[in-house]
């Protein structure tokens, strides 16, 4: 069976409940706690690869430190990467990847796209 990722915060619900999800579904994932173990900035383009989207897409915009800092910035792609590597709460939560496809699973019912059978 492929892998699955999850990248986790157990504080969450969002995430607690995509976690559930999964293993409703007989699904141990690898859990990845992202905001202690920070992805790099090319993990970073990797998943950003696998989700379709830019950087500014996975940027939880109303976290308090993206409010004060960075609400009304422009920043590169590269740039925005960066910024969530060095600041990882920015990330959006949680995330969900099998193989060469992901999710951010919100709702937590999202992660079902990432199979066929769902």
């Amino acid at each position: 069976m492929e892998k699955i990722i999850l990248y986790h915060h157990p504080r969450c619900s969002k995430s607690r409940g995509a976690l559930a999800l999964l293993e409703e579904k007989g699904i141990t994932p690898e859990i990845r706690f992202y905001q202690m173990d920070p992805p790099s900035p090319s993990e970073l383009k990797a998943l950003l690869k696998k989700l379709g989207i830019r950087a500014e897409q996975l940027l939880r915009k109303q976290e308090p430190l993206f409010r004060e800092h960075y609400r009304d910035e422009v920043h590169s792609e590269d740039e925005w990467i960066a910024i969530m590597a060095s600041h990882p709460v920015l990330m959006e939560r949680p995330v969900v990847v099998r193989g060469e496809l992901a999710v951010i699973a919100r709702p937590p019912e999202r992660v079902y796209e990432l199979w066929d059978d769902k």
